[in-house]
């Protein structure tokens, strides 16, 4: 799976579970300042990630995750 592709499954799922609309997901967004997501909210996304991907991102990893591009990156290279 290219980046392109990731980014695209990426935005749908924030475009869902954050409630924007997929056109104005960037992949500099930061995930919790730019789409005001609180602790909760941002593990519930990692979760959808997980689901979408057919993958276990670890508690770490996905600490380490603060920007759209930064979840793109993980999942092309630990997933795709």
């Amino acid at each position: 799976m290219t980046h392109d592709e990731v980014f695209q499954k990426v935005t749908v799922v924030i475009a869902n579970h954050f409630e924007v609309n997929a056109e104005d997901v960037t992949e500099a967004m930061n995930i919790k300042d730019d789409l005001n997501a609180d602790s909760i909210s941002v593990m519930e996304f990692v979760l959808e990630l997980e689901e979408e991907f057919g993958t276990e991102i670890s508690d770490e990893d996905a600490e380490k995750i603060e920007t759209v591009g930064a979840a793109v990156d993980y999942i092309t290279k630990n997933i795709a």
